[in-house]
């Protein structure tokens, strides 16, 4: 990011853990949280509770611990050596692999803009009764705007005030219906597979850990200028990045269960599987009043936009960093990544006939190249070349690969069950 951007964290030693000084660090966190609560999780987290009520509520437990590790990782990677994931890979791979690697980074963000732009234009359809085409284009320009004309520090708080709006909206529609709590808290965290539900716990599970989450938190991090202080300042940052990681993941983890458990209370209940969103929607009027349905529907477009914010500035980085630069929206490389991102997501979304099954491709597409994704990451980190005396140890690096090898697994099943 550009100089009279960054935000450069002054000197502080010897000072204990204040509440002040920590929120001086929050926000990074808060932007990847969005990548998890996009219209592609609001399909499987309905379709999760009104199949199978509360009972698949772990899967959001074991998924939100496990992006945790994987966020706080990449975010040492920012912090340690002041590159992204896209400029390190630049910096320290072979240009004939690093530059195949972030194109497919490239087309994995694409993917992700169009099932993010979707879900504003399905709100806008919902709200407004606008076609689909017409909202997307409408998601589209505003999210340009956005980005193009704000300074990344208002983007960023505008993306908290999002992710705030998102969580009152859910708590709002639970506090409108009966809830069993006694079986919501053992369900958060005792594992159970009903059959028939393999599909929606791999769905459910993949759909957390993103490859442009990682980019993003990456360059994020990195734009603070960390590793340009002394060392007291270093490990202060690497200290207090992970309670913003572990509080952002949190707030994203509660927002999703809230899904589930509002879809388990109101359609399970009442016997309706969800199938799609607008359905969702629709449901809900005349089970929990006119207010609720409403009230889904402007927390969906307020989903799709913030997320397309996201994807747009991992896109933006992602590209930036073929050519050995960090992410900023006044230079040439950063602009082209944002309107690749944008554009060509629009560009298929014209050509659409299902919107849902125009997001069943897009994860489709981010299952295929997150293993690339987060192995790179893996490796990168567990290098003493990339980051020095702050190279994972033997026993995180162990840790790291054992995800990222869940992760593949799962993510390649739920692509061969989906094709097959």
């Amino acid at each position: 990011m550009d100089a009279d951007k960054k935000e450069t964290i002054r000197p502080s030693e010897r000072q204990k853990f204040s509440a002040a000084e920590f929120f001086r660090y929050v926000g990074p966190g808060l932007l990847v949280t969005v990548g998890f609560i996009d219209p592609g999780n609001w399909a499987s987290n309905f379709a999760a509770g009104s199949t199978f009520g509360y009972t698949l509520l772990w899967v959001v437990t074991l998924s939100t611990v496990m992006l945790i590790v994987l966020q706080h990782n990449v975010a040492h990677l920012g912090i340690v050596t002041g590159l992204c994931l896209s400029e390190a890979t630049t910096r320290y791979l072979p240009r004939k692999l690093s530059v195949p690697v972030l194109l497919s980074a490239v087309m994995a963000s694409i993917s992700t803009s169009l099932a993010e732009i979707l879900g504003g234009a399905i709100a806008l359809q919902l709200l407004f009764d606008v076609p689909i085409a017409v909202g997307a284009v409408l998601t589209a320009v505003f999210v340009s705007i956005m980005l193009f004309t704000n300074s990344y520090r208002r983007v960023e708080k505008g993306i908290i005030a999002f992710v705030s709006l998102i969580g009152l909206s859910f708590l709002y529609e639970l506090f409108l219906v009966d809830i069993e709590w006694e079986t919501v808290l053992v369900s958060a965290v005792k594992p159970s597979i009903p059959e028939g539900s393999m599909l929606i716990v791999m769905s459910v599970l993949g759909a957390v850990v993103m490859p442009h989450n990682l980019f993003l938190h990456s360059e994020v991090i990195q734009s603070r200028q960390v590793n340009l202080q002394d060392e007291s300042n270093i490990r202060k940052a690497l200290k207090y990045e992970f309670f913003d990681t572990l509080l952002a993941m949190t707030i994203g983890w509660a927002i999703n269960s809230a899904m589930i458990v509002l879809a388990a209370a109101t359609f399970f209940h009442s016997g309706i599987v969800v199938e799609e969103l607008g359905q969702a929607q629709s449901l809900l009027t005349p089970l929990l009043g006119k207010a609720a349905g409403v009230v889904f529907a402007v927390a969906l477009l307020l989903a799709g936009i913030s997320s397309t914010v996201t994807s747009g500035i991992a896109a933006g980085s992602i590209y930036a960093g073929i050519f050995g630069k960090a992410y900023n929206i006044k230079e040439r490389e950063s602009r082209v990544g944002v309107l690749l991102s944008l554009g060509l997501a629009l560009l298929v979304i014209f050509f659409i006939g299902d919107p849902f099954k125009g997001l069943l491709v897009s994860q489709m597409i981010l299952s295929i190249q997150l293993p690339i994704t987060v192995f790179l990451q893996v490796g990168l980190t567990s290098s003493k070349t990339v980051m020095g005396k702050y190279v994972n140890s033997r026993g995180t690096t162990l840790l790291l690969y054992a995800i990222a090898t869940v992760v593949t697994v799962l993510n390649l099943k739920l692509l061969w069950e989906a094709i097959s």
